[in-house]
């Protein structure tokens, strides 16, 4: 447990030394968010923040390849290699994004091939509950891990709206997701995991950009971060879950079958639920599912009255239940968990409401006490002027 800490704060304390030179770069370099009406900020700031975050993930992965529990992950494993060249191939992507503004239709096209590409290296998703994916056909199995792995980037990219928002969703469900794989490869003869190997890392370069990228943010992460953040977290629930043989794992830790592809929507429930909505939301308008708008998920809690903070921090603590939430049944009975969550999802949703309940319910009351001041007048005597008025008013009958 000790090394997986130490790959973690390699991976924090490099994204968090490497930031302040790449932010400088990506200010000569041009790679600066101008203010468009959907944003929330109000001055230029420079994006890039991915390369600082790529790299952090990097010097991570080779002090862990040099370290006694997890150098034998990288023996014989093209694994490792094919992984950090995909982070560094859909960070480069980002950076383009993020200086040019592609295309959404060849931003896709580019995030497509890496991930076939991926999957041709050999991470791929070899098992499902419904069958083996490699015993039926290994371009299905192909298909489905590209097809993940590229909505995992674009969920985490839609997401990533406010300061710290994106980063510290994936950190939580790094989090989560390297507890279930710790608990897993306990299992196995060595507690070595390629799966947590990543995800501790994942969350180290998490925290290490986190801290430049607090509101008001010094540096946006940018497309390189956000993209590089969605890919990095599918490769380990792959890496992970794809190759577990639900024979051989007891079914209180392998709980449930579907894991596969349950894990990376639990992890990133948040980003998936929000990109799902957006697509909705612009294709019933007849707009591209890549048109932007102010409709996301933290432009509503903006919207009901949260400060940029209190928004992320809410939105960490959804992110938090869903995410420890789907785990908490290794360790505790069912009952207690949905007792624990449905406590937890109250209060939130308590929070979540708060602004909007503080404005509204004395708007509320003016509404009703004008509406009650009304309905008194209408309702009352007429007065006696009021009658010599409507006789003068009446017409006599007569000729002119």
């Amino acid at each position: 447990m000790r090394i997986y800490f130490f790959i973690a704060a390699i991976a924090g304390g490099a994204t968090f030394l490497l930031t302040p030179l790449i932010r400088h770069l990506a200010i000569e370099f041009g790679a600066v968010g101008e203010v468009r009406a959907r944003d929330v900020h109000k001055v230029p700031t420079p994006r890039m923040g991915g390369v600082a975050m790529m790299l952090g993930f990097l010097v991570s992965m080779c002090f862990a390849s040099q370290l006694s529990l997890t150098e034998g992950l990288f023996h014989d494993n093209l694994q490792p290699v094919i992984i950090s060249i995909g982070a560094v191939l859909i960070c480069l992507l980002g950076v383009c994004d993020d200086r040019w503004d592609l295309d959404w239709m060849l931003k896709l096209s580019g995030q497509l091939i890496i991930s076939v590409f991926v999957a041709w290296g050999g991470l791929k998703v070899v098992s499902l509950p419904f069958g083996s994916l490699v015993a039926t056909s290994p371009s299905i199995s192909m298909a489905v891990t590209a097809i993940l792995i590229v909505a995992s980037i674009n969920a985490v990219n839609f997401v990533d709206g406010l300061d710290g928002l994106a980063s510290g969703i994936v950190a939580i469900g790094g989090i989560a997701f390297a507890i279930y794989s710790y608990i897993i490869a306990r299992n196995s003869p060595s507690y070595a995991s390629m799966a947590t190997m990543i995800d501790v890392a994942l969350l180290g370069i998490c925290v290490g950009f986190i801290l430049h990228n607090w509101h008001p943010a010094k540096l946006f992460m940018g497309d390189s971060g956000s993209m590089l953040l969605g890919y990095l977290v599918t490769c380990a629930s792959i890496v992970m879950t794809g190759r577990l043989d639900p024979t051989t794992i007891h079914a209180s830790i392998y709980l449930p079958v579907f894991m596969p592809i349950l894990l990376p929507i639990l992890v990133l429930f948040l980003p998936v639920l929000d990109m799902i909505l957006a697509i909705v939301r612009r294709v019933s308008k007849g707009q591209s599912p890549m048109h932007p708008d102010r409709m996301h998920l933290h432009h509503r809690m903006l919207r009901i009255g949260h400060s940029v903070q209190g928004a992320v921090l809410i939105l960490w603590g959804w992110a938090a239940l869903i995410s420890f939430g789907s785990i908490m049944i290794l360790f505790f009975e069912a009952r207690y968990v949905a007792i624990g969550f449905v406590i937890a999802a109250i209060l939130l949703t308590v929070a979540t409401l708060y602004p909007y309940a503080r404005h509204r319910i004395p708007e509320i009351r003016e509404e009703n006490a004008a509406l009650a001041a009304a309905r008194a007048m209408n309702g009352r005597p007429k007065h006696s002027t009021d009658t010599v008025a409507e006789e003068d008013k009446a017409p006599t009958g007569g000729k002119a």
